[in-house]
């Protein structure tokens, strides 16, 4: 799926990433967390409640939870074509302490324009027979959580439907 010779994966390494993959990943990662829980703050649920990570005061387990559904969807093929059209370099990444790989402000930036460009993409909803984007689709996610907890209907995830 890595196109770009520059880039090379050999394993998930997180706390702190090692290399290039890596870091984009966890950046990846915490732009959707925190994007599930903006539109998990316009439902009525609990962060805080979990099924998958282990729930805490302090951490919003269910934006962890519901994230894992969109990851795969957008951030691993945002993270490939990012590298795949060498938008991100080798050159937009920092190391500290050697063992330490973070984006530099420009790579940010540019991961970021790039997320949030792909946030506000449409796609045809096959239920609502409507363009919904995909920031929106995480908060219909929500909406279908808060119906199975209050018995109306069953979860059934999102799938790759488009």
């Amino acid at each position: 799926m890595i196109k770009n010779p520059d880039f090379q994966f050999s394993k998930r390494e997180k706390r702190p990433p090692t290399n290039p993959i890596n870091a984009l990943i966890s950046f990846g990662n915490s732009l959707m967390y925190t994007a599930v829980l903006s539109e998990m703050y316009k439902t009525q649920l609990n962060p805080t409640i979990s099924y998958l990570h282990e729930p805490g005061s302090r951490r919003f387990s269910l934006s962890l939870d519901i994230a894992e559904i969109f990851k795969p969807l957008l951030m691993d093929n945002l993270i490939f074509m990012l590298i795949n059209k060498k938008m991100i370099r080798a050159e937009h990444f920092e190391y500290i302490e050697e063992h330490i790989c973070l984006l530099n402000e420009t790579g940010r930036k540019i991961f970021i324009a790039e997320f949030e460009k792909r946030m506000s993409t449409t796609i045809k909803h096959r239920k609502l027979n409507r363009q919904t984007s995909y920031r929106f689709l995480i908060r219909l996610e929500c909406y279908k959580l808060i119906k199975h907890l209050i018995g109306d209907e069953d979860y059934k995830a999102l799938k790759a439907w488009w």
